[in-house]
């Protein structure tokens, strides 16, 4: 459960936004916006919503609407921004493999009982994995250990 307190420290309010973020399953599943959002962040790192906007195709969204969904993801603990006047320059604070890392493990948790051999064992009944690719695998996982 996350509450809002008003932190000066911006190193202490970065850590308190990622302990927001996270689930029982890891970080919090964003949407597909929130996501093509995240993901522009994560490329092109801190931007203004001006700049974020840029990045856009035309129809472009609505600055308005961008910039409450950029709020959206500070206050759900993925942004933090930094201060120039009366504008904000917004920057990541969860890393992208962070929250890839969690999404897989949320999956798995849901729909494989916790079991990373079921998800596996899935990926080659349903032949999304060949029986070479998994021994590749395997050979990567076993010379990895050494």
């Amino acid at each position: 459960m996350c509450f809002s307190v008003t932190i000066k420290n911006s190193c202490i309010k970065r850590k308190f936004s990622y302990l927001c973020a996270i689930n029982k399953f890891g970080m919090k599943k964003l949407t597909r916006k929130e996501e093509e959002i995240m993901n522009l962040f994560w490329d092109n790192g801190a931007m203004f919503v001006r700049e974020l906007l840029e990045h856009y195709d035309e129809p472009r969204p609505h600055f308005n609407t961008l910039s409450t969904m950029v709020r959206t993801l500070e206050a759900n603990g993925y942004l933090d921004h930094k201060a120039y006047g009366n504008t904000y320059q917004y920057f990541p604070v969860v890393e992208r493999k962070d929250y890839a890392g969690s999404t897989v493990g949320g999956i798995i948790s849901s729909y494989f009982n916790n079991s990373y051999l079921s998800a596996v064992s899935s990926f080659v009944k349903e032949e999304k994995i060949s029986v070479d690719e998994l021994k590749e695998l395997i050979e990567q996982i076993e010379n990895g250990k050494k």
